[in-house]
């Protein structure tokens, strides 16, 4: 093991967060010859960017990562090899691609681990400097970027600064001022000035957020009243369920992004074509008081082989992933939110009375549904067995922060699915604009692979923290877990979260055997088969979390939440308390054969609630399933009855009105031991 080094006061200040720009190609190392006939141990490399003194120990020292990588493809092959990272922020010029010749072979593990007491940053922004005042009444300070630079996420201290913005509507229900058509929005007074006069109308987006979705649509162009949209992202936006023109619920609306609603501190816009990132800083204050970074990459590790040749043996130990973006709802497609990051992009044709028509579903909106994309994560796993990550923070993400086995549109690698044996233990996950953690994919090959190889399967996620996930795109869960075979997802602490803490499953039943009758009514099935093979999704097991302050921002879901069949998965012993009276537990449409025992859920509006249709067990196909020995204060379940549903209520116990002190030892038991272990 490396020893622990004193360091001289120059080292003092890299461990304190000196940014190491590191080159892209090796350059050099300094080998340490090893005792004769020592047994096998790990070879050691250490990355010092400023050469080896002072350094940890090690086999070799390099200063750069694509020099430590080249090395540990080659000793990877016969033994265990450790790849150890210097304390700073190391500010990539491009992600870390892993492939198969860069994990172990022969059942080796390559190891990407931080030095004894560092905590090694892998950054994908840079740090700005050279602020200078621009506007000294309102204490707006620029600096200068090159022209083109794109990002949407500027962190300041470590917090992710407010994109400015102006509100168009309180609510739903504050919109008579707003003409809704098929090229964008009319104002039909002078309420919000001249708009037109803004010095970079195309960098606007309007930004509302529903009852399960998160709505952002980019403006093309501003002619006196008019708000010109781009398309196809306002049609996107604007046919289905819970649209951004009719949301279910909430409904506020924002037109984004310009330098002329700048108006308090903590604010932000960067001006692309100047070249130019403004902020306004507290009043009193200096930008030599903040450290501020500006995300370029999407993307900080993408891990993916192939499905013949798979990545093996990788592990991340004790490092910071951070500053991201993700820039595709600032394009033509925006951010047509459906659920839980899946959106649609692509050119449809929705009916031409669309705006009326299709505000609560039509058949033309069920051919975007099976297409959808998801939001990619910042560090990525596909095609892939046995990689592991503990003890690693992931903090200041653009998008999700950790991605197993998606769809290949998010993966950078073009390659999805087909993970194996992954495990996610004791990391902390915080400040990211979407999901924590998403394993699975939303399309066909998810749900229905053509081959086994590429099913997701053996997936642990345990001793996880999560929060302030979904900054962004607020319709992210904590953990969300789609057609996935054996994942275990335990001991997590999950809080201060806008919408749920875990979702399992997906597809609401409609590629499950026999598929749903509500979305054959819908007109789904004139584009998607009806299977009548069941999915992947089976064997899964949702223990020993524990879940609080979620809904922070949506109205819709739960603290946890199921979508389709899943034969063998059991949901036990959670802990789950502070969703803002909304459920604490949906079993939503399709579930089925899903065991819920022995949970604590305490002050929500429905303790359970089960998403089977009172006019027939059929319809939404959300049947089989059993509850037995939960715990609740607040509501009580809502179920339907009779026995074409096949549900199991047994031994729930109503804790409203009994004195905390006389609870049964047993909930206690269960409150004292969900969450995440040391």
């Amino acid at each position: 093991m490396p020893r622990r080094w004193s360091r001289p006061p120059w080292r003092r200040h890299l461990a304190s967060g000196l940014t190491l720009l590191l080159a892209t190609t090796a350059l050099g190392a300094t080998a340490s010859a090893a005792p004769a006939g020592a047994s096998p141990r790990p070879f050691t490399i250490v990355i010092a960017p400023h050469g080896p003194e002072a350094a940890p120990d090690g086999d070799v020292t390099v200063t750069s990562i694509p020099a430590a990588k080249a090395l540990a493809r080659k000793h990877a092959r016969d033994r265990e090899t450790r790849v150890v990272l210097d304390g700073g922020t190391y500010e990539l010029d491009k992600p870390l691609r892993f492939g198969a010749a860069d994990g172990g072979s022969g059942g080796h593990t390559v190891t990407w681990t931080a030095a004894p007491g560092e905590r090694p940053v892998l950054s994908g922004g840079q740090r700005l400097t050279g602020w200078k005042l621009h506007d000294r009444k309102k204490n707006v300070w620029a600096a200068d970027v090159p022209k083109g630079t794109e990002s949407r996420q500027l962190y300041v201290d470590g917090q992710l600064a407010e994109k400015t913005q102006r509100q168009l509507a309180a609510d739903k229900d504050d919109r008579e001022h707003l003409t809704w058509t098929e090229r964008g929005l009319t104002l039909s007074d002078d309420r919000f000035g001249d708009l037109s006069k803004l010095r970079n109308p195309s960098d606007l987006e309007v930004v509302s957020m529903g009852s399960f979705t998160d709505r952002i649509s980019p403006v093309e162009s501003i002619a006196g009243r008019e708000i010109r949209m781009a398309q196809p992202a306002w049609e996107n936006n604007n046919f289905g369920y819970d649209t951004l023109k009719s949301p279910y619920n909430r409904g506020a609306l924002y037109l984004v992004n310009a330098y002329e609603f700048l108006d308090g501190p903590d604010q932000w816009y960067l001006d692309s074509p100047g070249g130019k990132v403004y902020y306004q800083a507290e009043s009193g204050t200096t930008m030599a008081d903040h450290d501020v970074r500006l995300p370029k990459l999407e993307t900080l590790v993408e891990i993916g082989g192939s499905y013949e040749r798979p990545v093996r043996g990788l592990a991340f130990r004790g490092l910071q992933f951070s500053h991201t973006t993700w820039m595709r709802p600032s394009s033509k497609w925006g951010y047509a939110d459906q659920q839980s990051g899946a959106h649609i992009v692509g050119e449809y044709e929705p009916p031409a009375d669309y705006l009326t028509s299709c505000q609560d579903g039509c058949p033309e909106f069920e051919e975007t549904r099976n297409e959808w994309w998801q939001v990619p994560a910042a560090v990525q796993v596909s095609a892939a067995s046995g990689v592991s990550f503990r003890g690693n923070d992931f903090d200041q993400l653009g998008s999700v922060a950790l991605g197993i086995g998606m769809d290949p549109n998010a993966h950078a690698t073009g390659v999805g699915y087909g993970t194996s044996d992954i495990g996610i233990h004791g990391n902390t996950i915080s400040d990211t604009a979407g999901s924590g953690i998403v394993v699975g994919g939303v399309q066909p090959d998810a749900h229905h692979p053509k081959e086994r190889r590429k099913v997701n399967r053996d997936v642990t996620i345990k001793d996880n923290t999560i929060t302030r996930v979904g900054q962004s795109y607020r319709d992210s869960a904590g953990v969300l877990s789609t057609y996935v075979t054996r994942a275990t997802i335990s001991h997590n602490t999950l809080t201060d979260l806008p919408y749920d803490g875990i979702d399992i499953g997906w597809g609401w039943g409609i590629n499950d055997p026999g598929g749903n009758q509500y979305y054959k009514d819908a007109g789904l099935y004139a584009y998607q088969p009806v299977y009548d093979t069941p999915t992947t999704s089976r064997d899964n097991r949702v223990s020993q979390n524990l879940i609080y302050d979620t809904k922070n921002s949506m109205h819709d879901g739960g603290s946890i939440y199921t979508l389709s069949a899943s034969p063998g998965t059991v949901i036990d012993r959670n802990y789950i308390y502070d969703s803002r009276e909304t459920f604490g537990m949906l079993i939503d449409q399709g579930s089925r054969y899903i065991d819920v025992r022995e949970n604590v859920i305490l002050d929500s509006s429905r303790y359970i609630y089960v998403n089977a249709d009172e006019e027939g067990a059929e319809i939404f196909n959300t049947l089989d399933c059993t509850f037995t020995s939960n715990w609740r204060t607040g509501g009580e379940e809502r179920s339907p009855s009779g026995p074409e549903y096949n549900f199991t209520w047994t031994d729930n116990v109503d804790l409203n009105g009994v004195d905390r002190d006389d609870w049964p030892e047993e909930a206690k038991q269960v409150m004292t031991e969900a969450g995440a272990r040391g």
